[in-house]
């Protein structure tokens, strides 16, 4: 396939971020083509993406590539992509849960799963990883509605609710065996409830937790620190070397302020998040209820039901989460489920900047872990 001079292209926002959606289809099928053709649409390697659709972070410069699924328990298949902002890279390596919100209104509005009369639910595979989820959302009088009352946190207004609920875990929900480990005198949880997670006291480090994402980041000290921290928990957690990578995340953790169960501080991996993806809130929750994990002694657990809310630095996120354990007795995810937004920005075509413009990106290879 040549690469082509337009295409369609479907510019969303999922939750919290906001990426271009497009049909693997129209995309080359070599990844080494499909990588330099979207740095090019988003505007890379350039840190402003100023020639392009990315917003200059992290969190809108992402790309969905959705495809009819050969997965009988999916309907369609979903591959995430993060075009990193000032170089020429394109990764595959994680999943993200906000971009998900807008993928079972996408695979409608593209003719891949059929709309029901009042509400629509698509099963959804993500190919980086191979777990599944199923997103529920309006559709009134067979076409999606992204008018609604849901609000969540860090997006202006209102929006129909996308109900996103994942599977019981097949998966280990400590990819350590344990709840708890130490890492340079530190002691961390490493979780994964679809996203490798380690979670840490922020008075551990130094910090308060409740500091702004922009004063975490200007931290030096504790930027090497947590880097360090990432680097050896990837090889506990089986990931390898993760010097190249976006996982795992790294959540500090401090007590509530403001009646949820406790506050959160993530790392992507180095700039902080401005609130708090889905699937790391999902790792999150597990690990609050896991039994002499290092968040347990800082939440304030709700006494009742499975909804715990996490509390971030442009408010708070909302997910239901519960355990049971296996039969050798570990914790597994029993129930997960989130509310997110999405709403359709444009949908059209793009034009990306000429190829001979642009370099070759790197690719950092995922798939199933």
């Amino acid at each position: 396939m040549t690469r082509p001079a337009e295409l369609r292209c479907m510019l969303m926002r999922g939750g919290t971020s906001k990426g271009a959606y497009f049909l693997a289809e129209d995309l080359p099928t070599e990844p080494a083509l499909r990588d330099a053709l979207l740095l090019r649409v988003m505007g890379g390697p350039d840190e402003r993406q100023i020639d392009g659709l990315g917003g200059a972070h992290p969190l809108t410069s992402k790309v969905a590539v959705v495809s009819p699924s050969s997965d009988p328990a999916a309907d369609v298949d979903y591959l995430f992509l993060q075009v990193a902002v000032g170089k020429p890279e394109v990764s595959d390596r994680q999943n993200c849960g906000n971009i998900l919100a807008g993928v079972g209104p996408f695979a409608v509005e593209r003719g891949l799963v059929p709309a029901g009369e009042e509400r629509t639910s698509v099963r959804i595979r993500m190919v980086n990883t191979g777990d599944l989820a199923t997103a529920t959302f309006p559709t009134p009088g067979a076409r999606v509605d992204y008018t609604g009352d849901a609000e969540i946190s860090g997006v202006p207004g209102t929006a129909a609710a996308v109900v996103i609920e994942f599977p019981a875990g097949a998966g280990r929900l400590l990819p350590t065996g344990s709840p708890r480990d130490m890492i340079d005198g530190i002691p961390v949880t490493c979780v994964d409830n679809g996203m490798p997670t380690v979670l840490m006291a922020a008075a551990s480090v130094q910090v308060t937790g409740y500091e702004t994402p922009k004063d975490l980041e200007e931290d030096l000290t504790l930027a090497d620190r947590l880097r360090a921290i990432r680097l050896k928990a990837g090889h506990l957690m089986g990931l390898g070397d993760v010097s190249d990578t976006t996982v795992p995340k790294l959540t500090l953790l401090a007590p509530p302020r403001h009646g949820g169960a406790v506050t959160t501080r993530t790392f992507i991996p180095v700039r902080c998040h401005t609130s708090i993806g889905v699937l790391g809130a999902a790792s999150v929750a597990a690990g609050l209820r896991i039994e002499g994990g290092v968040g347990a002694a800082l939440a304030r657990l709700p006494t009742a039901g499975d909804r715990i809310r996490l509390e971030h630095p442009t408010g708070f996120l909302d997910i239901d989460s519960s355990l049971t354990t296996d039969p050798d007795g570990l914790p597994v995810a029993r129930r997960t489920a989130v509310v997110r937004t999405a709403r359709k920005i444009f949908d059209g075509t793009v034009f990306p900047r000429p190829a001979e413009t642009a370099p070759t990106p790197a690719h950092s290879p995922g798939g199933p872990r």
